[in-house]
């Protein structure tokens, strides 16, 4: 794993616009980033990808599904992962029904071969973004390289995500589908606009709602504005959030089924380190974690990572080395809990902290994507950076 200069596409903006990528710049400051400065991608052997974060993300994705089985049949556990009482019907009906889950992406500190196991930093299960660019563009971008000569010919990319989530939605089944997020946030109406095209290529009927635009029929199924029924709904908005809306109450009894599923929430909190670490202490890509009202945090000593059971982008994330705050970002989380985690840095290339997502869709790891911040810290105005395998 190593940092190269590719150098800046003739046309790339172009490009972004005409395949509906349009969030590449976010209030004015760069995502997707192809000046002269920041022209760089991350090169991968075959072997890293595949032994070092292939094999051990379809791993870690069985181990979590290990864990739910056990979590919504333990109230202890679903009290520690802060899920409301009233929901843990919701959450341990989903899970019994088999209601099916879409994707997620494991967020892997990793920095090559040579420097040790990836290790699992938090599980985006339940509202992951950073997808499109993923599947689509950076594969885009690997084709235009390829035709202008810049990688050899045999290079290629970890990425069969698109292809995947395709395939996904057809084993998911129905016939339409609903997506749901804010429509006035980029980011999100991006992902879901990219979402809404996968399922129409798995053969789905689809319409896009605001989030705004759903309500509740007095049968107790969520509807859209014309009072028409949603049987199935993707939703970009957290179960965490769900759960506390007005509308939580009536989840229960409610005939719409849900992408992602309840059960998702057992995954989509910090919570989840600790109880993995406590289930396989010696596993190579577990960090030691613990719940902060925990006195065997003490273990991790002076250099940890304080996280809280609910966030998103770094936020409320305190870095400490050896007694001395490393790195501090701030936010509105933090009201529900915290764990502490072993510290693992970033690997850091020419000043630049790189952090590996590594997706997943159904129940195998099929791609990656790497974000890039200027610190240790992986805060929303970390840029997205291509990736590619080289041969040799």
């Amino acid at each position: 794993m190593r940092r190269i200069a590719i150098g800046e596409r003739p046309g790339w903006r172009a490009s972004a616009r005409a395949n509906g990528f349009t969030f590449h710049t976010l209030d004015g400051a760069p995502y997707w980033d192809e000046s002269h400065a920041y022209a760089y991608a991350y090169a991968f052997t075959l072997g890293e990808i595949e032994r070092d974060i292939e094999a051990p993300g379809t791993e870690l994705h069985a181990l979590c599904l290990a864990f739910v089985a056990d979590a919504v049949e333990d109230a202890r556990i679903l009290a520690s992962l802060a899920i409301p009482e009233a929901m843990w019907d919701v959450v341990r009906t989903s899970w019994r029904r088999g209601d099916p889950s879409l994707y997620g992406r494991l967020d892997l500190a990793y920095g090559g071969e040579g420097t040790g196991p990836a290790k699992l930093l938090e599980y985006n299960a339940d509202t992951p973004t950073a997808l499109y660019e993923s599947a689509v563009f950076q594969w885009l971008w690997l084709e235009d390289l390829l035709r202008l000569g810049r990688v050899p010919a045999s290079s290629d990319q970890f990425n069969a995500v698109h292809e995947r989530l395709i395939e996904r939605f057809r084993a998911v089944g129905g016939t339409c589908l609903a997506l749901a997020a804010y429509a006035d946030a980029p980011e999100d109406r991006g992902t879901v606009a990219y979402l809404e095209d996968c399922a129409r290529q798995a053969g789905l009927a689809t319409r896009f709602l605001d989030l705004g635009d759903i309500g509740l029929a007095a049968s107790g199924a969520f509807v859209d504005r014309t009072e028409a029924p949603i049987a199935t709904l993707f939703k970009l908005y957290p179960w965490e959030w769900a759960f506390a809306d007005a509308f939580g109450e009536a989840l229960a009894a409610t005939p719409t089924r849900f992408l992602e599923p309840p059960w998702k929430a057992v995954l989509s909190n910090k919570g989840l380190l600790p109880h993995l670490y406590a289930r396989e202490p010696g596993h190579p890509n577990l960090l030691p974690a613990y719940f902060e009202d925990d006195p065997q945090k003490a273990r991790l000593g002076t250099s940890f990572v304080k996280k809280p059971l609910f966030s998103r982008e770094g936020a409320n994330v305190l870095m400490v080395r050896d007694g001395a705050v490393l790195a501090q970002d701030h936010g509105t989380y933090g009201a529900g809990g915290h764990v502490r985690q072993a510290l693992a840095e970033l690997p850091c290339f020419d000043g630049r902290h790189a952090l590996v997502g590594a997706w997943i869709v159904g129940d195998a790891c099929v791609g990656i994507g790497l974000r890039e911040a200027a610190g240790p810290i992986t805060t929303d105005a970390a840029l997205f950076v291509p990736h590619v395998i080289l041969p040799g």
